[in-house]
């Protein structure tokens, strides 16, 4: 793996995670919630999330598994992609319906509730959608910083898609807060900070994984990555897709983020 791509893995982490501050801005800014816009960009992320996962990212992990374990390595490569699943799953399911930043909602939706008596609960769900946030993000970067270091134009991928990934997160922490507190700017803080927790995944990677790399942890690494991105893409960004816009929309969506990803890794390979 290089090591010289360290400090562009650092940026790109730090470039993706602080995305949901685009999110806050464009709830404060718009009246109302651009659902095609919102359903084509989650459609795209999850096309190039789910691309980049089978055709790149988890063949990498096979061929290091291989190298680390023989043919063996292919049941370790598997497992390991699964256990990625199972983890994202787990962090999922922890966090309440109603405070978890991917169950979609609209703008119309959280001013209606923007009453006296709802300002508390509104606030809480601010306040908890950016710790669930934080929580959900942190294997994202860690996602993201380990593949800018094995191939540059591929993390930027992957940086990107989960950068728009974030946008409509930072409107699911700084619509309740903004609603409860009418204070523009300590929503987009809130939401501004929810992120912050991707580029640490990043830093808890390099100064706890990086001395150990070899093969099979790379394997098992990238393998769980895939496994976490397909998931990301399955559960939660299809789902706010359709549920944002019209069916075609989120299709458009993912087939165009594939067509990127597929030119974007023939041009840069």
């Amino acid at each position: 793996m290089e090591l010289n791509n360290v400090w562009l893995a650092f940026a790109l982490t730090i470039l993706a995670g602080l995305s949901t501050g685009i999110g806050s801005l464009i709830a404060l800014l718009a009246r109302r919630t651009n659902t095609a816009f919102l359903s084509l960009a989650l459609g795209f992320s999850a096309g190039v999330m789910i691309y980049v996962s089978m055709v790149e990212i988890y063949p990498l992990a096979q061929q290091s598994a291989i190298k680390a374990w023989g043919d063996g390595g292919l049941w370790a490569a598997a497992g390991a992609f699964f256990s990625g699943m199972i983890l994202i799953a787990v962090i999922d399911k922890l966090v309440p319906s109603y405070e978890n930043p991917h169950e979609p909602r609209l703008l119309e939706e959280m001013e209606d509730n923007g009453t006296p008596a709802g300002q508390e609960k509104l606030f809480r769900t601010g306040v908890l959608a950016a710790l669930a946030i934080a929580i959900h993000n942190f294997p994202e970067g860690l996602a993201t910083f380990v593949s800018v270091l094995q191939d540059p134009a591929l993390g930027i991928a992957i940086a990107v898609a989960i950068g728009i990934h974030n946008i409509p997160e930072g409107i699911a922490v700084s619509v309740p807060v903004y609603f409860a507190t009418g204070d523009r700017k300590k929503a987009f803080v809130f939401s501004f900070l929810s992120g912050l927790s991707e580029p640490l995944g990043a830093v808890i990677g390099y100064f706890l994984l990086l001395p150990f790399i070899n093969d099979a942890l790379f394997a098992l690494l990238f393998a769980s990555v895939a496994g976490i991105m397909v998931f990301v893409s399955l559960d939660e960004l299809l789902p706010a897709a359709r549920e944002y816009g019209e069916a075609h929309h989120s299709v458009y969506g993912i087939i165009s983020g594939m067509i990127v990803m597929a030119l974007s890794l023939l041009l840069m390979g």
